[in-house]
């Protein structure tokens, strides 16, 4: 009972007293016997309040120590920049990706003139790991803001005949075997109406991702397109997997593939991680870059088209990507094992089963391409097709060669500054608001203030509130609504004068009697 009774009254003692207690009782604990340091410290917890192991430590500290002296800064401010500079070239990576891209994207802007790195700076954003990028760009970055039922009917035939192949059976594929999708860009919630898609492939082996903008969903597109981006890969295509979606279950995807030897797969219903590859691609690709806006008609579906023109070479060429290497499971917890981040053209590169023609194609192509000038055309791009989000025209004056590649590198060091960066990422411009959100509290009375102050412009609000208190107690018993009549009654007088001002200049602005 004593010992509660302290602790309730010596909740009262001041940091102050507290740090002077401990002053006073340290010396006396260091020098006493094991027996007395227990009584001491009984006292002691008993007037602060600490808890037993915190006094404990308050009292054993002797001395403060010294300051920890500060760390030899190894990445600078130059280091930071370029950084920075490369950050935004890479379409803002994150560390461990930026960390592989980063020999290979230096590289190509010094060759194509966009970067002079002096030698110390470019030797320790050699050496810089994943974890110091992201520890150096965690201010820039912080600166930035049901199912449905299966149809039925002949897609059912065509389905019983293509074999399913689940997300283990891929194995080690070799190069050309892609998963397929299609995203739909209706911005949101569906209504009625046929939206723009983008149709996807992502090759198992090597991580290359096409995209394909269509105006519709439909059979016969997506044919066209699977010849389209045949005859544009570096590689063959040796097999498609797709889900159940009757536009891939159907006798013209089925006969295109058998007519050009291409192995059809799918996957289980309503299993999306089957086709987890292309899956992951659909959001770090197709939702990166568009956005999740909506698109329908022939003119957003050509600005969408523009766009993954753009950006077909900059992905497979300069964005690493992550592939998976091993997963094991331990009762619920999941544990997977990646391969070091890479390019597709790199994998492809490092590939035994990739002809070396098909090498000799790929570095002659990388050697032209300029990382800066291909991010320009794909920036240029997603401010055509945010005009056609926002607005159903789409109405653009806006060209792939109006903005200047000098201008555009020298915006990436303070690109970070102005927010996101991606004009498809851009929030729209809000609705004005024109209603309220709870009542007006003088609704009814306001006609009555308002003929007070027609007859006494100068009289206070105080002086309307304790009138109306007086008049209608019921409903302002408090006069709890002073300061919402305040603001009513200064926006009132405020309109008056600008009548009052704007009356005059219309008088004066008339013609007088004499001069008529």
């Amino acid at each position: 009972m004593v010992r509660t009774g302290a602790s309730n009254v010596n909740r009262q003692v001041s940091m102050t007293t507290r740090k002077e207690l401990t002053a006073a009782i340290r010396e006396r604990y260091h020098h006493a016997s094991s027996v007395d340091r227990g009584r001491i410290l009984d006292e002691f917890v008993a007037v602060t309040g600490y808890h037993r192991k915190h006094a404990i430590r308050v009292l054993a500290d002797a001395s403060p120590k010294p300051p920890r002296p500060p760390r030899n800064r190894l990445y600078d401010e130059a280091v930071r920049q370029a950084l920075i500079v490369l950050w935004e070239a890479s379409d803002r990576l994150c560390g461990k990706r930026l960390k592989t891209l980063i020999p290979i994207l230096v590289g190509a802007m010094e060759r194509h003139g966009h970067l002079q790195l002096h030698t110390d700076v470019r030797a320790r954003l050699m050496q810089i790991s994943a974890a110091t990028i992201d520890r150096t760009l965690a201010a820039t970055r912080a600166s930035i803001d049901g199912q449905r039922k299966r149809r039925t009917g002949v897609g059912a035939a065509i389905r019983r005949s293509v074999p399913v192949r689940t997300f283990a059976d891929w194995r080690d594929p070799p190069p050309g075997f892609f998963e397929v999708d299609m995203v739909e860009h209706c911005g949101g919630s569906k209504i009625g109406g046929d939206f723009v898609h983008t149709l996807t492939l992502t090759d198992i082996a090597s991580g290359w991702t096409e995209c394909v903008a269509m105006p519709v969903r439909n059979q016969a597109l997506i044919v066209e397109a699977l010849s389209i981006v045949g005859a544009a890969l570096p590689f063959g295509m040796l097999g498609v997997d797709t889900d159940n979606d009757s536009a891939f279950m159907n006798q013209t995807v089925f006969d295109h593939c058998r007519a050009h030897g291409l192995e059809q797969t799918r996957s289980r219903a309503y299993r999306k991680n089957d086709q987890a590859w292309v899956e992951q691609k659909n959001g770090s690709i197709v939702r990166r870059l568009v956005g999740y806006g909506r698109l329908s008609g022939l003119p957003a579906t050509r600005a969408l088209a523009q766009l993954y023109s753009a950006s077909r070479l900059y992905v497979n060429f300069f964005q690493p990507s992550f592939k998976l290497k091993s997963k094991s499971r331990d009762g619920a917890r999941v544990h997977k094992t990646y391969y070091p981040p890479a390019t597709p053209c790199n994998r492809l590169l490092a590939s035994d089963r990739v002809s070396e023609d098909v090498k000799r194609k790929l570095r002659v192509q990388f050697e032209q391409l300029d990382p800066v000038l291909l991010l320009r055309d794909i920036r240029v791009a997603q401010q055509v097709l945010s005009e056609f989000a926002f607005s159903p025209t789409g109405a653009s004056t806006t060209s792939v060669g109006g903005v200047e590649v000098t201008a555009f590198l020298d915006s990436l060091a303070t690109a970070w500054k102005a927010g996101e960066v991606r004009p498809t990422h851009r929030k729209g411009p809000l609705p004005e608001r024109w209603w309220r959100t709870r009542a007006d509290p003088f609704e009814q009375a306001w006609c009555v203030v308002e003929g007070w102050l027609e007859d006494a412009p100068t009289v206070t609000a105080k002086e309307l509130m304790e009138r109306l208190s007086i008049m209608l107690p019921e409903a302002y018993p408090t006069k709890a609504q002073l300061r919402t009549l305040q603001r009513r009654v200064k926006a009132w007088r405020a309109e008056k004068a600008k009548d009052l001002i704007l009356g005059q200049l219309r008088r004066s602005a008339l013609p007088s009697v004499a001069t008529r």
